[in-house]
């Protein structure tokens, strides 16, 4: 029986070791929000602006987890609510980067960043010539099969806009707080774009929103 079980053993063990180092999703972590900093209301609002001419400095990672969280981030961790109102709570928007680092998908529930690839995919992400400038740019994705059992095809496209709008909005005001620079405008080649995200096919690119620091005028 011992010499049954020892060789049991032996043979298991390699399989055990490769299940045990089977990778997982590559993940970045980001540093914990700062929720204690920020501009009065009112001087942001007055701050808010679109800019289109960005400097390539990269941004800090304490002004992406920052940035990231105000857009869409949790602040309810209770519930797992957000910074953005969203249509039913089904959470369907999500934020992908693109940076020169590579492409990532903003995980709230554990707020890190997914990596997706390591390629800069930027140049997809609009047709304008800033977007391969300015350090990253936030690709607003809708799932739209969270949709599915909740409304009439006809209504998903308008609930995923509004729900990006107040995402993006957010990120405005952050921007204007921290001095940085901003610009939302319509995707580039999208189906491109989605095969570098890795999207499946019920995943719509709706907006995107370059982010960086301006260029001095």
């Amino acid at each position: 029986m011992k010499r049954i079980l020892l060789s049991l053993c032996l043979v298991l063990s390699p399989v055990l070791a490769g299940a045990a180092e089977t990778p997982t999703a590559d993940l970045v972590d980001l540093p914990k929000p700062n929720m204690e900093g920020g501009r009065p209301l009112m001087q942001v609002l007055h701050d808010r602006r679109s800019t289109r001419e960005f400097t390539p400095e990269p941004i800090s990672k304490e002004h992406l987890s920052n940035m990231l969280w105000a857009g869409f981030g949790i602040n309810r961790p209770e519930t797992g609510q957000r910074t953005a109102p969203c249509t039913m709570n089904l959470r369907s928007v999500e934020i992908y980067l693109a940076t020169a680092e590579g492409a990532y998908r903003y995980d709230a529930e554990q707020h890190k960043l997914e990596v997706l690839g390591r390629e800069d995919v930027r140049h997809l992400t609009g047709g304008q010539d800033y977007v391969k400038t300015a350090a990253v740019a936030l690709i607003y994705v809708s799932d739209q099969a969270k949709f599915a059992t909740k409304t009439q095809p006809a209504e998903r496209d308008f609930y995923s806009a509004a729900d990006t709008g107040f995402i993006g909005q957010n990120v405005y005001l952050y921007c204007a707080s921290e001095s940085l620079g901003c610009v939302v405008h319509m995707p580039g080649d999208r189906a491109k774009l989605g095969e570098k995200l890795k999207l499946r096919p019920d995943q719509k690119i709706v907006l995107v929103q370059s982010v960086g620091h301006p260029a001095a005028k």
